[in-house]
């Protein structure tokens, strides 16, 4: 899912690293990175980079710009093939197949030749541009994306851990991302009393229409098994009233359906059960108004799809209507142009775990909350990879969701790895209720560049976009690892300012952020406990709220917190990775833009308007009742020795003295009086402008000006009150 917002400020921060090319003409082993914490799916392979194995090709990254091709790659690497070219990888395991990720240039198809110990075998790879290089121009801030496409292969033999498969261009450049490396196990036999689709007039051979072979193989088969034999399927359109029955292959590499849209229903009586055959479209482009998915609509209450390959269609799951503990598992969901798995509101106890999804054009995984609340539902042990558009996990409203021990890895444009969120695209919308669950999940290399904020997105991202988050949001276990800017995020990203309540953040590992472990940008509140960073890029902090004067995000410090405990010290500026913290300019005005409160306003003379930077706008407080008081909370403990205090520099207004006491505090609770009350004469002969020196060792985090008379008005009057930390 996509949305917009009005961008905070123009700046947008660099790429983190730059194109990096290995000389070609000889082989070149790359060392390989090291391991990342094991969360995630059980998977039945293992996978390498090509980065890591041995190669006469080009090394490619890392980089993490939108639109490039490292920046999509896993690991933000790939090896790049000219014709001739290769890369070797040492088997991991013992396999009997490989899949391999690439990238073939736009408009090009071709081959790869394989070789297993040097020898080439009889088989090739196709590799094609085909499904590659979507355009998606009604998404604002989106690029050309969806880069790579995967390809697999029975190789026909058995090899074993340390053998080597080669990999060669033959008459296209290509570039090789990964290869998952696997023993897939003998074909199934048919299960008894099973209808076979081949004894309803399938054919096998994939060239004759099977549509209507399958739909009156689920008719006869009603309370049983349509069994589904090894082969290639066509079908040319989409299966409905599927229910009461299992459709069931010989393996996902063996019983193969060929259907841009497999089932198509909008509602059923369920028990339907999906398990062992890979479904396979032709979806080319994305186009929202056409079901082109694995299944759209709903399989009905207590139905199950495990041991699926799900590839090359618009979504896999889009799932609508009822689906009552539906269990989604040990399924893998490659290259589809949006969404993997979409629970389309009144999703009640469905469970999707231990699955693998790549390169997905949109969410990976999501339950949107649209027209009745997902409810009861979990997002467990799942693998995530290179979601190129949005977000690894996404959790769009809903009540008591959890998300638990998955690992996301290398999200682009548009995406946290996780993102627990209000944004609504349309109503109804149910927004976040009840306990939000986000436990023991692990994180890599994820968060990017939101190029219509321009600005980042946190690696785990809590976002009141259209309204305020109430419902208790716990974030437990977390490993973060890489994440090119920052780890978490609080932000509102309408724009609008919506509060961040009651979130606890207990126990988390950061390490190697770009930017900062905590990016504040709206008003609420979080409690951080055992939370560790090491190799953070900038600062620990950046706490300021959108928009300014909106209101202040409290950070509580929970205990066995370290590594992080400093704060950006520039709110007019992005912080850049790894720059690291400058040391703030003596001539800043700390106060300017800060969030700023009051004990009263009147009409549209509100706080904000003096830490705006502008001296003809003003707050006033309430008239007729003093004592009035204008707190601004500087973000961090600042050393402070001067204030300037103005009035607008208009001759229309008169002089006037206003007796003024400065206050301090540290935590917003406790204040101690910096400097007692004393009578300031504002006059415009002089600028309407006073100077308050304050004491030497004067630290403070919260300013408080508190008001007990004005000579020319009876209210509290500033037009800016600035802070300084030189006399």
């Amino acid at each position: 899912m996509h949305g917009t917002r009005t961008s905070q400020a123009a700046r947008r921060l660099p790429a983190v690293g730059a194109a990096v090319a290995l000389a070609a003409g000889m082989l070149v082993t790359l060392t390989a990175p090291a391991a990342h914490a094991a969360a995630g799916a059980a998977l039945p392979f293992t996978s390498v980079e090509a980065e890591t194995a041995t190669t006469n090709g080009t090394r490619i990254g890392p980089d993490y710009t939108q639109g490039t091709l490292a920046s999509e790659a896993s690991g933000r690497q790939a090896v790049r093939l000219s014709a001739g070219q290769r890369v070797e990888f040492t088997a991991p395991r013992a396999a009997n197949a490989v899949n391999l990720s690439y990238n073939v240039p736009d408009g090009q198809s071709g081959t790869l030749n394989v070789y297993v110990n040097g020898v080439k075998l009889d088989k090739t790879l196709a590799v094609t541009s085909k499904y590659s290089y979507v355009d998606t121009g009604w998404i604002a801030g989106a690029k050309t994306h969806h880069f790579y496409d995967n390809a697999r292969l029975l190789l026909g033999r058995n090899v074993q851990a340390g053998d080597k498969i080669a990999v060669e261009a033959a008459n296209v450049q290509v570039t090789v991302d990964v290869a998952d490396f696997e023993q897939v196990a003998a074909a199934a036999a048919q299960p008894a009393g099973s209808v076979s689709v081949t004894s309803k007039g399938a054919d096998p051979s994939g060239q004759g229409d099977s549509t209507q072979a399958f739909r009156d193989a689920i008719n006869a088969a009603q309370g049983g098994v349509v069994w589904i034999p090894p082969g290639d399927y066509r079908l040319t359109s989409a299966l409905g009233g599927v229910q009461n029955v299992t459709l069931q292959g010989a393996g996902s590499w063996y019983s193969v359906v060929h259907s841009s849209s497999f089932i198509n229903q909008g509602s059923s009586a369920g028990n339907v059960h999906l398990k062992d055959f890979a479904v396979i479209g032709e979806v080319t482009e994305r186009n929202d108004s056409s079901p082109d998915n694995f299944v759209n609509g709903s399989l009905g209450p207590n139905s199950s799809v495990s041991g699926m390959w799900i590839q090359h269609l618009k979504c896999g799951l889009w799932l609508t209507g009822t689906n009552d503990n539906l269990v989604v598992e040990n399924n893998r969901i490659l290259d589809t142009t949006a969404d993997g798995l979409n629970l389309n509101g009144n999703a009640k106890g469905v469970k999707v775990r231990g699955n693998f999804l790549r390169n997905q054009g949109d969410d990976s995984l999501a339950m949107w909350s649209l027209n009745a609340p997902d409810s009861n539902s979990s997002f467990e042990n799942n693998t995530i990879s290179q979601p190129n558009l949005a977000n690894g996990i996404a959790i769009y409203g809903g009540t008591d969701i959890t998300v638990r021990n998955n690992l996301i890895s290398d999200t682009n444009a548009l995406g946290s790895g996780i993102a627990i969120s209000n944004q609504k695209f349309m109503d109804p919308f149910n927004p976040l209720a009840g306990t939000i669950t986000v436990a023991g999940n692990t994180l890599v290399r994820t968060g990017a560049i939101n190029p219509n904020w321009g600005h980042p997105m946190g690696a785990l991202r809590v976002d009141s976009y259209d309204s305020a988050i109430n419902a208790t949001v716990n974030i437990t276990d977390t490993t973060i690892t890489d994440s090119p800017y920052s780890a978490f995020e609080f932000v509102s990203g309408g724009g609008t300012g919506n509060p961040v309540r009651n979130v606890t953040v207990n126990g988390a590992t950061v390490k190697n952020t770009g930017t900062v472990v905590v990016q504040a940008e709206t008003q609420g509140a979080a409690t951080f406990r055992n939370v560790t960073a090491t190799g953070v890029g900038v600062a620990g902090i950046y706490n300021c709220p959108y928009p300014a004067n909106s209101g202040s995000f409290a950070l509580t410090d929970g205990g066995g917190n370290s590594g992080w405990n400093t704060t950006w010290s520039d709110c007019s500026s992005w912080p850049q990775p790894g720059q690291g913290n400058p040391d703030p300019d003596p001539n800043r005005n700390l106060a300017k833009g800060r969030p700023a409160t009051a004990t009263g306003s009147q009409d549209v003379y509100t706080p904000g308007k003096a830490v705006d930077g502008d001296a003809n706008s003003y707050w006033e407080s309430a008239n007729n009742a003093f004592p009035q008081s204008l707190t601004v909370d500087l973000g961090s403990s600042q050393s402070v020795r001067r204030l300037v205090l103005k009035l607008p520099p208009s001759s229309a207004w008169g002089a006037r003295t206003q007796t003024v006491a400065v206050l301090g505090s540290g935590d917003g609770s406790t204040y101690t009086t910096v400097a007692g009350a004393q009578g300031y004469r504002f006059d415009p002969a002089t600028g309407n402008t006073v100077t308050v020196n304050l004491p030497s060792g004067t630290n403070l985090r919260y300013l408080r000006l508190t008001v007990t008379g004005n000579t020319g008005w009876p209210a509290a009057q500033f037009s800016e009150v600035e802070a300084y930390a030189t006399p």
